[in-house]
């Protein structure tokens, strides 16, 4: 299939000619010679293999070491092109020194991650020629004690590696205890939208600087369109199960989607297109979509997106006139390539990116605990489309601050490098 780079990426675009935002290639990346990035899920969630992309195109760094637990699925979206892939863990050999050691570690000095950290290690001597080491924070400390991760994070202090904490956001109630310790640890914390970034200075947390998520950098690919599609009058959709989980009444998600895509296809002259942006087992977007396009696939204007690697996931949601998404990276693909977009969000991270860009979340963003009217969903999209002017005003003004603050990315962890 011929592909084409349809956006190109934030950070790498020439500068406005009104002076605004530095030049990529004169940023200095010295010291950048390797950067680790850990963890990661896998692709299959096409929001971690948007960040992984895009911190590779801003940095482009020398060498690029991603630590996976699902390398298989980088594989298949061909993330292996763009870093080295090594598994999060290493197989524990029993006739081995490094066991051993690790026996007597916690039956004898009763060291209780003894054996974890045998298996985790890789990252550490990996970590012996690295600049800097990359925790893709996204949302991975909104969900219990990420304990795996501490563990990672000291092998790589102890072995002396800078650790940045990577466009994250975290619930406030969340910081104490164990996390706020690691969090106070690291010599740099991304925060990607100021409810974060605000927090965790609250907490003690005085390096942390506020970034766009770096997927907002990520180039979109334009790739072959299915049968029903409407160039620039497509609605997107994207729900998710995660999303689902959240819900205050059971059903209140599916109920409002399949209400909104009535709306669509009886009052608009647009056709609807099914995104899917996560296809993990147990946690897949495919199958609550797949639920809407059997209730109204006969009407002949729903189209189902398959799956395909993150860029060409972007190259279809640029090509929608709007976005209604669950899924965050789904919301940042139709942010930054100027489709407004409305969505069903359930965390921080929903209110805060869209507080961020447009000043509030107030009809940006819709609480999927307090969805209870089957109709709240349309009333929210009506409210957006009646709007669309001016949603694309106001990317027209942000979108350039976005890249001028990616562009000086770099820049920040380059600083970092040289204290050290």
């Amino acid at each position: 299939m011929d592909e084409r780079l349809l956006i190109q990426p934030l950070a790498l675009q020439p500068v406005p000619a009104d002076g605004r935002g530095p030049d990529p290639e004169k940023i200095d990346r010295t010291g950048m010679n390797k950067i680790l990035l850990y963890p990661h899920g896998g692709s299959g969630n096409h929001g971690c293999e948007a960040i992984v992309r895009s911190t590779m195109l801003l940095l482009r760094p020398e060498e690029g070491v991603l630590f996976s637990s699902a390398c298989g699925e980088d594989r298949r979206y061909g993330l292996d092109r763009t870093v080295r892939v090594l598994p999060e863990q290493r197989p524990i050999r029993r006739c081995s020194a490094g066991y051993a050691a690790a026996w007597m570690r916690r039956h004898v000095l009763c060291v209780r991650d003894a054996f974890d950290r045998l298996a985790f290690g890789g990252i550490a001597e990996e970590g012996g020629g690295a600049s800097v080491a990359l925790c893709s924070g996204g949302d991975n400390y909104c969900y219990g004690e990420p304990v795996h991760i501490y563990l990672q994070n000291d092998l790589l202090r102890r072995a002396g590696v800078p650790a940045v904490l990577w466009g994250c956001s975290l619930e406030r109630e969340d910081m104490k205890g164990a996390m706020l310790e690691d969090l106070k640890a690291f010599d740099l914390i991304v925060a990607r939208e100021s409810l974060t970034c605000d927090a965790l200075r609250e907490c003690g947390c005085s390096r942390t600087v506020l970034y766009p998520d770096p997927a907002f950098a990520l180039p979109a690919r334009e790739a072959g369109l299915p049968e029903g599609w409407k160039e620039g009058n497509m609605v997107g959709v994207n729900v998710s199960p995660l999303v689902i989980g959240h819900e205050g009444r059971a059903g209140a998600v599916m109920e409002n989607y399949a209400r909104l895509m009535e709306y669509v296809l009886d009052a608009t002259d647009m056709n609807v297109a099914l995104i899917p942006h996560v296809v993990w087992p147990g946690n897949d977007d495919r199958k609550p979509l797949e639920e809407l396009y059997g209730r109204f696939r006969h009407t002949g204007r729903v189209v189902m997106v398959g799956d395909a690697p993150c860029e060409e996931l972007k190259g279809y949601i640029a090509r929608c006139r709007f976005l209604v998404a669950a899924r965050t990276h789904a919301s940042i693909a139709a942010y930054s390539t100027g489709v407004p977009a409305l969505v069903v969000g359930y965390s921080v991270k929903a209110r805060g990116i869209a507080r961020d860009l447009f000043g509030t979340e107030d009809g940006y963003v819709l609480p999927v605990q307090a969805l209870d009217a089957p109709d709240e969903l349309r009333t929210a999209f009506v409210r957006m489309m009646g709007r669309e002017d001016e949603l694309k005003s106001i990317y027209a003004e942000k979108l350039p601050e976005y890249r001028e603050r990616l562009g000086r990315l770099p820049e920040e962890l380059a600083t970092l490098l040289k204290r050290s």
